[in-house]
């Protein structure tokens, strides 16, 4: 198979084909440049911008929010390393203050770059040749679509393969309902202009972990109310014990075991109301408590797309929904709520239904990053599977403390985490929890991916000093262990 850009030979079947893709997200944007370069005729309907909730309100704007966090947070630190700033504390016990975040100059900066990011991806689909109708749309059948309003309304795409990737939207409660000044969502945090006095943020999965680390780092006092028993309740244990300890260190007020019942604006501030009767008093409530599929009310029953209970489209691992000549990718789906994995399933979409080579869809080697301060990322089987007996496997975890580079740089908090095959010695997952953890990762993954042994990563040169250095430790430990 040719992936070059650059290739102008198409599949003869390919060329004959019409492909609508509705929804310009990573899953359907993706899918659009596979179909363009296998020669088909591709149309995609977008209602909200190109790039979709991915670029224009969720994964760029709120990454872009957490680098101005991070260099914050990276300021805070500075004084360990003995870094002085004009008008801030001349010793380790005065209080910090000379760096504020103006928080209208950043959220301004944020939606710069996703605009930018999005007019990049139309530029890109034009150039390729693909039509893209704005506004919203639905199926008429399982081989056209219909745009429904918009600038574009009325105009029909008829197809021989329909690619749906309508993303998801926010949940919200039925007593916490958004007015996006005081009580929020994550896709309208970008209109505040002032920093939060007191952000209480009602969720703790990723996206409340993400953005309580993001505003405590800027300067809000903030409030992460979670239902479980600690944060982060899907992710490793072991990470998510470090970050909440990380949390409660720098003054984050964490109450677990805590379901919000309500929240109510009372002129500028708000009021959250715990199941148990308590309550907690902020200037601003973010409501972080899931996402719901963008599925209603698109024609999917009447096309014969099979959906779950919880409204997310089911598919198959090369993208096939139940209805012939129909597919689905991204948040609609359910399978992964990532931009990789969406953009992932759009590509094997059209490699199917174009002829051309494919490889179903892997979950087990798709690496994942929560973007708190520090990051922690995974990939592969994790701990608690290996714990309960699901997969058989042997554990190293290193703690970066005893790690050259982080004593330089001032890491405390962190560490890796390697898992191989009993037996085989086949890495098949890991955990990192550091700064950068996302660039960290990527080795263990192209281990997973790849089904490398531990004496490979082992044998391999790392830098010394260097954080990555603990992962070829690691995997001399595991030399020992698996065998």
């Amino acid at each position: 198979m040719s992936t070059s850009a650059t290739s102008s030979v198409a599949s003869p079947v390919a060329q004959q084909q019409r492909v609508a893709v509705l929804g310009g997200g990573p899953g359907g944007y993706e899918a659009a440049l596979v179909a363009a370069q296998l020669g088909a005729d591709v149309t995609v309907v977008e209602r909200d911008g190109l790039g979709g909730s991915t670029v224009l309100t969720d994964v760029v704007p709120s990454k872009t929010l957490i680098a101005t966090a991070e260099l914050m947070a990276t300021v805070g630190g500075a004084t360990e390393l003995g870094v002085r700033f004009p008008g801030g504390p001349t010793s380790d016990t005065e209080p910090a203050g000379a760096v504020s975040v103006d928080l209208g100059r950043v959220h301004q900066r944020v939606k710069s770059l996703a605009f930018a990011q999005s007019t990049d991806i139309r530029a890109r689909l034009e150039k390729e040749g693909v039509k893209v109708l704005n506004g919203s749309g639905r199926l008429d059948g399982p081989q056209a679509l219909v745009v429904t309003d918009g600038e574009d309304a009325g105009a029909r795409v008829e197809a021989d393969v329909v690619l749906l990737s309508t993303g998801s939207r926010p949940r919200t409660l039925p007593d916490a309902q958004p007015d996006g000044e005081r009580i929020l969502t994550w896709k309208q945090v970008y209109d505040v202009e002032e920093l939060p006095e007191h952000l209480v943020v009602v969720g703790s999965g990723v996206t409340g972990a993400e953005f309580a680390s993001a505003y405590d780092a800027l300067g809000a006092h903030v409030t992460l109310v979670s239902s479980r028993d600690r944060v982060l309740p899907g992710e490793d244990a072991d990470a998510a014990e470090v970050l909440e300890e990380v949390f409660r260190r720098r003054g984050m007020n964490v109450v677990s075991r805590s379901r919000a019942e309500s929240v109510v604006r009372h002129g500028d501030s708000v009021v959250v109301t715990l199941s148990d009767g308590r309550t907690v008093e902020g200037s601003h409530c973010l409501v972080a408590v899931g996402s719901v599929p963008n599925t209603q009310d698109i024609g999917l029953q009447e096309a014969g797309v099979w959906t779950s209970e919880s409204g997310h489209v089911d598919v198959d691992k090369v993208s096939r929904t139940s209805a012939r000549g129909v597919y689905a990718a991204g948040d609609c789906t359910g399978v992964f709520p990532l931009a990789s994995v969406a953009a992932m399933q759009g590509r094997i979409a059209m490699w199917h239904a174009l002829g051309d080579t494919v490889a179903p869809l892997k979950l087990r080697s798709v690496a994942s990053t929560v973007f708190t301060s520090p990051e922690i990322a995974t990939v592969g089987w994790t701990q608690a599977q290996i714990d309960s007996g699901e997969a058989q496997g042997e554990i190293v975890k290193l703690p970066l403390s005893t790690n050259a580079r982080a004593k330089m740089l001032g890491i405390h908090d962190g560490f890796v985490k390697l898992f191989c095959r009993t037996g085989s010695g086949t890495v098949i997952g890991g955990v990192v929890v550091a700064p950068r953890a996302s660039e960290l990762i990527f080795p263990v993954t192209l281990a997973v991916e790849k089904r490398l042994n531990v004496d490979d990563v082992a044998h391999a040169f790392s830098v010394y000093p260097s954080l990555s250095g603990s992962l070829a430790e690691a995997a001399r430990q595991l030399h020992v262990m698996a065998d």
